[in-house]
């Protein structure tokens, strides 16, 4: 008997607020909000932002849902301007078997809708946790799978998942019946799109930002009335089938919502470019201090097939092309960077230690590769061959980072921005979050700027 998808994804959504979330779950979804404000915080002024805030400044829209480092407007447009800036620095985190990057769309729509609302921080959890195991479950199946499937198909999986995972988080807080919720999922997938072909420009965020949007307004849609298809998740005919349009991938996950907590399985960036280049970025790092000074002659990074995919850029001409250059980002691990935010500056694309070295980087990709692992090879001017395999990046569920680690990490984002106090406060607001009443207003009152 076919899957009845979307009976599913109703009945998941529908039991939200009712259903048991184990603590381990809860400090996952605290983790990636701590991750989301830092993000949020430290890129509110960061170039693909700006037009997002100014144009939703102009449209005047009453509300009190905060967007970042501003005022309160109404919930879809703060939410297009917070997952915008979440994303802005490819710093957030990701699915790794290819749901794409959950928090800026869920997180962003579900504090939005809370906040207007007035509701508890315990109902705008379980609204993350909801949209995020959507996603999820929509876009997994690792390298076989739908996200990685999509991507190959130049798609990109945050842009279409996430509307749905933010249209299930709004769905959550809106308390939207079973009758509504079906055409509240309808309208978010018939909204569906974003390009792969936009990674190196503003788009690439917008792509978080819009979902966020699109997420809250096809829920409020469906909350008025609005009629949608009620089919499009189904396998024949309905939202994959139209993306894919060469037949289904490989590995289509169940919609098995019993089986496990996927936010247990997320990944935190430690590095602020696109995932794929983390890998053979670290393995990189590695092999700096045993460089030294001494030049390079030759470089070869082997990696997964899908890291050229999205990862791909020869020669980047801007600090957000870098982020998209697997060869680019190995450059900078050779040269001792550490790729935090800062690292992308501005000119760091015409940076001469780094043009220089790129002609001499050759990726090679690697059939049956894990995509978490990477070796990269270097041949000195002494002759000397140096190498290092990176066998499982950092930030990987199987080499996770704990609170410590996301605290320096949005210490990095954040403190510059509030000062350290105030960016201590936040921390420690996302770390509670749910436990103290009162935490949205506090939040907000902190990223007010």
């Amino acid at each position: 008997m076919t899957e009845r998808r979307g009976e599913a994804l109703i009945a998941f959504i529908a039991s939200a607020a009712d259903r048991p979330l184990p603590p381990a779950v809860q400090d996952g979804a605290r983790r990636a909000l701590a991750d989301f404000l830092g993000l949020a915080v430290g890129a509110h002024d960061d170039a693909p932002v700006g037009p997002a805030r100014r144009v939703a400044a102009a449209w005047k829209t009453a509300g009190g849902a905060r967007a970042v480092m501003g005022s309160r407007m109404a919930p879809a447009l703060a939410a297009l301007i917070n997952g915008t800036a979440a994303h802005a620095m490819d710093f957030d985190d990701t699915h790794p078997m290819g749901g794409g990057h959950p928090s800026a769309p869920c997180w962003s729509a579900a504090l939005a809708l809370a906040e207007d609302g007035g509701l508890t921080e315990e109902l705008a959890l379980r609204a993350f946790v909801t949209g995020y195991e959507i996603m999820a479950r929509l876009g997994g199946g690792g390298p076989p799978g739908v996200g990685r499937a999509l991507q190959k198909a130049g798609f990109h999986p945050t842009s279409l998942f996430g509307r749905v995972g933010a249209a299930a988080a709004a769905c959550v807080l809106l308390r939207l019946n079973p009758a509504r919720i079906p055409h509240a999922l309808g309208a978010a997938a018939t909204m569906a799109g974003g390009l792969v072909g936009s990674f190196g420009t503003d788009g690439k965020p917008f792509h978080a930002g819009k979902a966020a949007m699109d997420g809250i307004m096809a829920a409020q849609l469906a909350a008025e009335g609005f009629v949608a298809a009620t089919h499009l998740f189904e396998l024949d005919g309905g939202l994959l089938g139209t993306f894919l349009q060469r037949g289904l991938p490989e590995v289509v996950p169940p919609l098995d919502f019993d089986a496990a907590w996927e936010v247990l399985n997320n990944g935190f960036k430690p590095y602020a470019s696109c995932r794929a280049t983390h890998p053979a970025a670290e393995a990189a790092q590695g092999l700096a201090a045993r460089i030294g000074n001494r030049d390079i002659v030759a470089v070869t990074a082997r990696v997964h097939p899908d890291a050229m995919v999205v990862a791909g850029k020869l020669d980047p001409k801007t600090a957000l092309e870098a982020k998209f250059s697997v060869p680019f980002c190995v450059a900078m691990g050779l040269r001792g960077r550490a790729l935090v935010a800062t690292d992308f500056h501005a000119g760091v694309a015409q940076d001469p230690a780094l043009r220089d070295l790129l002609p001499r980087i050759v990726c090679e990709v690697v059939a049956g590769q894990v995509p978490h692992t990477a070796r990269v090879e270097v041949v000195l001017e002494d002759g000397e061959r140096l190498a290092n395999t990176v066998a499982v990046m950092t930030g990987h569920p199987d080499n996770p980072m704990g609170w410590d680690s996301l605290r320096r990490k949005f210490d990095g984002l954040a403190a510059p921005v509030l000062g350290a106090e105030k960016a201590g406060a936040l921390f420690e607001e996302a770390r509670g979050f749910g436990t103290r009443p009162g935490a949205l207003g506090r939040i907000s009152t902190l990223i007010a700027g």
